[in-house]
């Protein structure tokens, strides 16, 4: 069977930095040909320093080797029509980048390589990075629902622009993203300098790729809680079930840097569970939860001991799209816990923990 081209999903808010991040990449991706589909309302397209532009052409060859596009129907037929010339040698590249625009949502397009069986034969999406700017992120995730579900479904987040601020209001900001969403790791980025490590190859769709939850995010309530004891911002999670629950305006009108309690409706919570969970429960729940809530379910993913069977199962989904595979056996001094994480908007936390509780094995 062929190998599956790998296909990065590069998003963020407008001037968040993502053409000067694709930039570098392009530049530093030696040894890798990279085709690069570009939303055409991009705040700006990819240099013109770096594109030989063919007039009329919607592919353009860069000067160094790297091709460039801009979707003019949607995205199902431009990655057919890559795969198509790939295939018959027209053009070459390695992997994909999408860039969308910076007010689009991420779902649909990472839905796009699950849905259409032509997309998911010939590729494999591989992570999808988020850029935040540093200086106006408060603004835009207060305002603006898409930066927020752009920050809900990354593998990973770039923080840039991080020299504008304080050093209080970038951890703050931190500290507000990782609540939104634990799985992603974060790292700051300037003018556009990342490894290519963190871009390429993160498997962030990978089922087998371990559960990766920040663990500050999970022991966050040993070393924050005594910023601000009254504002009950989520972080023990094992107790709090009541954060799902405020009045929407009240962290509006606070605005001192160590107020870390903004009550944004794309939020995140971990499940534990020491029982083994009855197989034919847990796929009719989970079944049952993605019917009605998977078009506010962004990321999900766990970690599971399922009754019988000596391997771990890994799940992941993506709205109403859910996967799961089973993984390496449970050793035999490991704890056998299962682990999920829910990145969602408004999820309702009660009902999804009542459920889930209720597929236990007694």
């Amino acid at each position: 069977m062929a190998t599956l081209i790998p296909a990065t999903i590069l998003t963020g808010f407008l001037g968040s930095g993502k053409t000067t991040l694709l930039k570098r990449v392009l530049h530093e991706a030696h040894g890798s040909k990279i085709a690069v589909i570009e939303n055409e309302f991009g705040e700006e397209n990819i240099d013109s320093d770096i594109l030989v532009q063919e007039a009329g052409e919607q592919i353009v060859q860069m000067s160094n080797g790297c091709i460039c596009c801009t979707i003019r129907d949607d995205l199902r037929a431009t990655l057919a029509d890559l795969a198509a010339k790939r295939r018959k040698g027209e053009l070459v590249f390695d992997r994909v980048i999408i860039e969308t625009t910076g007010v689009a949502d991420p779902g649909p397009v990472a839905q796009t390589f699950f849905m259409d069986d032509e997309v998911a034969s010939q590729y494999m999406l591989d992570a999808i990075l988020t850029l935040v700017d540093a200086k106006h992120a408060n603004q835009q995730l207060d305002t603006r629902q898409e930066a927020r579900r752009q920050v809900g479904f990354a593998d990973q987040i770039f923080i840039s622009k991080a020299d504008l601020v304080s050093a209080d209001e970038l951890a703050a900001l931190q500290h507000r993203l990782a609540h939104m969403n634990p799985r992603a790791k974060q790292s700051v980025v300037h003018f556009g300098e990342v490894p290519l490590s963190q871009v390429l190859d993160l498997k962030g769709f990978n089922l087998n790729a371990k559960l990766d939850i920040d663990p500050d995010f999970l022991k966050a309530d040993d070393h924050d809680h005594d910023h601000d004891h009254d504002h009950d911002h989520d972080h023990d999670h094992d107790h709090d079930h009541d954060h799902d629950h405020h009045d929407h305006a009240h962290g509006e009108h606070c605005n001192h840097p160590h107020h870390h309690h903004h009550d944004d409706d794309v939020k995140s919570f971990v499940y534990r569970a020491d029982q083994p969970f009855d197989p034919a429960k847990l796929e009719d729940f989970l079944g049952a939860i993605v019917q009605v809530y998977g078009p506010r379910m962004l990321r999900y993913k766990g970690v599971l001991n399922m009754q019988g069977i000596d391997r771990k199962v890994v799940f992941q989904g993506v709205h109403q799209l859910m996967g799961s595979d089973l993984a390496a056996p449970w050793g035999p001094q490991e704890q056998r816990q299962s682990k999920m994480v829910f990145i969602g908007i408004d999820l309702p936390r009660d009902i999804l923990e009542q459920g889930l509780k209720q597929c236990l094995v007694a």
